[in-house]
């Protein structure tokens, strides 16, 4: 908007202003509500556009100045009282106009930030899961420092609570990760109440970081702390894929229990193979471990016998100590099982099924639940 006496152009987003502070100076009134929703719109428009609010808002302060002199209710010969009166109208409706313009450009920022937020969540989902548009993905990726072209872990961190991307341990960890390996060379976020580090193959020391700095910000908190490390694999499946088992790695922790606070996918491939024919599996335990259900108070106790027992290295003074038990009292037990199985866990063979169907009811949750 361009006055036609050669005065300096009024700035867009003071486009009115200057009218509405004479109104108020006339009459005493306040701003109307089309001229709220008004300042409102340019606001939101100001904030679109890319400028600060900090410099919008000296802007209508040197607006405010420069009208005073002109201001009809505030200059010439009127009684004090009028013109006292006039001056906080004005400085009132000057209030309220940088107040609406500054929540129309407050209100665009958060829309802003919300569709940014909404758009990498999306992004996250379609990356961990393999979904999305397979043209769209890299493009998506490469702003997030992300190339396909490479192989890429991902860590997994699961925390006595959920994570969300503002919670101040995500903040730590990033800035963390970033000062040492770069900002753009690892992707932090969180899925489902987790942290989620997605890292270059070829660094195997960035997820091992990751652990360690996580494990340090929570050092022997209630509920503990599970790290899971999936395998490197190329492309944008290969992130998919390794995200799959971290998961599957925290799952497995959680049915075996595995006594370790990071776990590597890569450690635990025996695992799916034993569960590849579940009904195998689930005929090895029933038949192996069935007996043990005649034992006075169960099967339970002398599985979670031969688990510690196994777990200690079949080193019977450890596993005692492990089982609160005493050494003639564990023996005994080893006896017992010996007795309603017929496998005897002092022979290597017969040791090694045991072994395996004590793994198979940790998988199956068994005797737990039925086979």
């Amino acid at each position: 908007m361009t006055p036609d006496d050669g005065t300096t152009p009024v700035p867009w987003y003071l486009h009115g202003y200057a009218d509405i502070l004479a109104g108020v100076s006339r009459t005493g009134r306040r701003l109307t509500g089309d001229e709220v929703r008004a300042r409102r719109a340019l606001g939101e428009r100001a904030a679109a556009d890319g400028f600060g609010l900090r410099a919008l808002v000296r802007e209508h302060l040197a607006a405010t100045r420069a009208a005073w002199p002109e201001l009809p209710g505030v200059v010439g010969a009127r009684p004090a009282h009028a013109v006292k009166a006039a001056a906080e109208s004005v400085l009132a409706a000057v209030e309220q106009a940088v107040d609406a313009f500054a929540e129309g450009f407050e209100r665009a920022q958060l829309l802003a930030v919300r569709r940014d937020e909404a758009a990498r969540r999306e992004f996250i989902d379609d990356l961990l899961h393999g979904r999305g548009d397979p043209g769209a993905l890299p493009a998506r990726a490469e702003r997030a420092g992300l190339h396909f072209a490479h192989s890429h872990a991902v860590a997994l961190a699961r925390g006595p609570e959920p994570y969300d991307d503002t919670h101040p341990l995500v903040r730590r960890t990033e800035s963390a990760l970033g000062g040492r390996f770069g900002q753009r060379a690892v992707l932090l976020t969180t899925k489902d109440g987790r942290l989620v580090c997605v890292a270059p193959g070829n660094r195997p020391e960035v997820p091992d970081y990751f652990a360690d700095r996580v494990l340090a910000a929570l050092p022997g908190t209630p509920g503990g702390v599970r790290i899971a490390i999936g395998r490197s694999h190329p492309g944008p499946a290969g992130i998919a894929q390794s995200y799959e088992e971290a998961l599957a790695a925290l799952d497995l922790a959680d049915r075996m229990p595995l006594d370790v606070p990071v776990l590597r996918s890569a450690d635990l491939l025996v695992f799916p193979v034993l569960m590849r024919d579940r009904q195998a599996m689930a005929d090895l335990v029933g038949s192996v471990l069935g007996p043990l259900t005649g034992a006075r108070g169960g099967a339970q106790p002398l599985v979670r016998t031969l688990d510690t027992w196994f777990t200690a290295g079949c080193n019977t003074a450890e596993a005692s100590r492990r089982l609160s038990l005493s050494v003639r009292a564990l023996t005994y037990r080893l006896e017992r099982i010996h007795t309603l199985t017929g496998f005897d866990p002092t022979d290597a063979l017969q040791r090694y099924t045991l072994q395996t169907a004590v793994i198979g009811a940790r998988l199956l949750d068994w005797p737990a639940r039925e086979l």
